[in-house]
């Protein structure tokens, strides 16, 4: 049968597409509001998340036969925020000026629904290695909307990606500024995000007509 079954290989794909946790389960939308203003922001955060649900997921699984029920909603916080404390960490240890814009959202990881809702509906109920690839599934699906909307964010709102210009140089004119384009500073808005958000789900139920009539 080889290391993916179908049901394995399926706890992959379909949170990358048709029960995506952002657009479909509409569950860790406050990130994505908030810190894709810039693309290296939402590489960051998204492979922040990918540890700490992939990492999560399989330790909750293997105790899952420990943990009394009464205190469970308490380990699973002691687990992510003991994981949440090692990324920041690692963050000010290797990208201080990234980790000081990130700040207080990196911390706010704890609480994200998805990495609780997958804790408490999947690990609890499964083996370490259909958990570890709900983790990284989920957390994948999660990662490829906040870089879409940092890619768009962050193009349009600034000019650059990942902090390089690759539109020309407002200032010297050069590029698209020479033909007048101009940077959309209402990109740099959270709401901004919010919309960027919304196109995406409008192309996401338009392929996908099974989706509206759920």
């Amino acid at each position: 049968m080889g290391l993916f079954s179908k049901k394995d290989a399926a706890l992959i794909k379909d949170p990358l597409a048709d029960n995506n946790p952002i657009t479909i389960q509409v569950l860790g939308i406050c990130s994505a509001l908030a810190i894709t203003a810039e693309l290296e922001a939402s590489i960051v955060m998204s492979i922040s998340v990918l540890f700490v649900l992939g990492v999560g997921n399989v330790v909750i699984s293997l105790m899952r036969n420990i943990i009394p029920s009464k205190i469970r909603i308490i380990v699973q916080l002691i687990v992510v925020a003991t994981l949440v404390i090692i990324v920041d960490l690692v963050l000010k240890a290797f990208a201080y000026e990234l980790s000081k814009t990130l700040s207080v959202f990196v911390g706010l990881i704890i609480t994200n629904c998805i990495i609780m809702g997958r804790f408490e509906a999947f690990a609890l109920g499964n083996g370490p290695w259909r958990s570890f690839l709900d983790g990284i599934g989920n957390a994948l699906g999660y990662a490829v909307i906040l870089i879409i909307v940092g890619f768009f964010r962050e193009l349009l709102g600034s000019g650059t990606l990942l902090g390089i210009s690759v539109l020309g140089d407002p200032i010297e004119k050069t590029g698209l500024y020479a033909l007048g384009y101009e940077n959309n500073g209402f990109m740099l808005l959270s709401p901004m995000a919010l919309i960027v958000v919304g196109i995406i789900i409008w192309v996401q139920r338009t392929r996908n007509k099974t989706l509206i009539e759920d």
